[in-house]
């Protein structure tokens, strides 16, 4: 998983999602529900192959990042929050306890991007 930490970065990975999909997860260092989010995130980006790169934004370290996800999605902030994003625009996203690794991989395979190669 990949920290983003400024909107130039948030901007690569969004020009990233038209090579191939890619998986914005917002998360609150703060927050235990959020922290609950985090390790089911990372268990599913340890443990799957063939999905889209995931990408972190710490949304009260980086709350600009935050922001403008956002704005540029069209998302209302959530946090703990995961974004589905292909083609510059966001096509699914979950929440707090909708966050988990069978809800991601339903996504993944609804939208036929399971299996995709990562850049």
């Amino acid at each position: 998983m990949k920290t983003l930490s400024s909107v130039e970065e948030l901007r690569a990975c969004i020009e990233q999602s038209f090579e191939s999909a890619v998986l914005i997860f917002k998360h609150s260092t703060k927050c235990p529900i959020s922290a609950d989010a985090f390790q089911r995130v990372s268990q599913f980006d340890a443990g799957a192959s063939g999905h889209p790169e995931v990408y972190m934004v710490r949304v009260i370290e980086e709350r600009q990042v935050s922001t403008e996800i956002a704005m540029c999605l069209g998302v209302p902030h959530q946090s703990p929050q995961i974004v589905l994003v292909r083609d510059g625009v966001a096509i699914w996203n979950t929440s707090h306890y909708g966050i988990h690794a069978d809800r991601l991989a339903e996504a993944l395979v609804q939208f036929g991007i399971l299996g995709e190669t990562v850049a």
